[in-house]
This record gives structure tokens, C-alpha cells and sequence, in this order.
């Protein structure tokens, strides 16, 4: 998507060689019309898998799993990271680790939201080490609902995540793929 490549170029920093900064437009700040543009794009990419849900993991997915909701008439959910004092005993479960938090938590969605029924799409802001996208497959997987697929904004393809999802045989759909980068200096794939 040559508007978001333009936009990370633009306003995204390059911390070092594995970290960019785009909160000033997509995980802090965001962008309202770039987000739904973005959620338009997944809905096109997968417009013929009968999609009846969208998955995330709060918080930075969000945006992104609404706009696509949207766009497919669907609702979406997002895993929570955090048990809370109104949620039931009934969910389902993964240990993810974040890279950018560098800390490991349990995510949850409760079991009464996706069902064997459902088609799945997950949709996330960056796809590096996959972790994330991962514990999302196995809580779809754990619903017995089938996946259709994988949406990432940003992807970074110098890192293993990719091939995590591969592996387990996800398609996956990255709106904008980084093959390498480093401070002052970016290159898309």
C-alpha cells in the first residue's frame, strides 16, 4: 500500500535496525483516514473467505480490526490481556511474549464470541516476531473456528515471523512488507 509506505517514510522513526516508531500516525496519534483506508485493503484481500468475525489483541490492533469490521460488515473482537472482574471462567487462551513490551502475558476471549461456526480473520499492526499472531491462530484454533488468514499493517521481513505463520500454513496479507532497515534509511519489499 504505496500510502502507508509513503507515510512511514515520512513520519516513521527508525530507532534502530528491528524498532520503528509510528505513533504519530497508527499506535498512539492515529491517522483516521489512513486507518480506514487500511481496513478497506483487508476487506478487499479477503472479501471472497466469508469472514463473520475479526480478531485482534488489544491495544494497537484495534483500529485496525474495527476499520476492517466495518468494511466486511462484520463484528470484531479483541483478545484482552488483562482478566477483568466481568469476565466469566469460559475463555479461551495463549501465552504471547511482546516484543516491543519485552514481557510475557496470558490473553483471553471469551468462548461465548467465536464459535466452531465462525470464519476468522486476525488483523494486527506489525508482524515481526509473530508471537502475537501466533497465540491469536492458536485461540482460533482452540474455537474450532476456521482461519482465513492473517492481515498485518506493518510486517517486518528480515524477522521470523513470517515464516512461524507460514509454517502453520496462514496466509498472510501485509500492507506494507520491510526488508531491511536502519536509522535515516528504509527499504520496502
Amino acid at each position: 500500500m504505496k500510502r502507508l509506505q509513503d507515510k512511514i517514510r515520512q513520519e516513521g522513526l527508525i530507532l534502530s535496525d528491528k524498532v520503528l516508531k509510528v505513533d504519530s500516525f497508527l499506535n498512539h496519534q492515529v491517522d483516521t483516514e489512513l486507518v480506514l483506508a487500511i481496513g478497506e485493503e483487508f476487506a478487499a484481500a479477503f472479501a471472497g473467505d466469508g469472514i463473520t468475525k475479526v480478531l485482534t489483541i488489544e491495544a494497537s490492533g484495534i483500529q485496525f480490526a474495527m476499520a476492517t469490521a466495518i468494511a466486511l460488515k462484520v463484528p470484531f473482537i479483541y483478545a484482552k490481556k488483562k482478566k477483568t472482574l466481568t469476565q466469566g471462567a469460559h475463555v479461551y487462551a495463549a501465552d504471547v511474549y511482546s516484543f516491543t513490551k519485552e514481557e510475557a502475558y496470558r490473553v483471553t476471549v471469551d468462548q461465548s464470541f467465536l464459535t466452531p461456526e465462525d470464519t476468522v480473520l486476525i488483523v494486527d499492526d506489525f508482524l515481526a516476531t509473530g508471537a502475537a499472531l501466533v497465540g491469536l491462530a492458536d485461540i482460533v484454533a482452540q474455537s474450532g473456528a476456521s482461519l482465513a488468514g492473517v492481515g498485518c499493517v506493518i510486517e517486518k521481513s528480515f524477522q521470523e515471523g513470517r515464516s512461524l505463520l507460514e509454517q502453520r500454513s496462514i496466509r498472510i496479507v501485509s500492507l506494507a512488507r520491510i526488508a531491511s532497515m536502519s536509522p535515516g534509511r528504509i527499504s520496502f519489499a
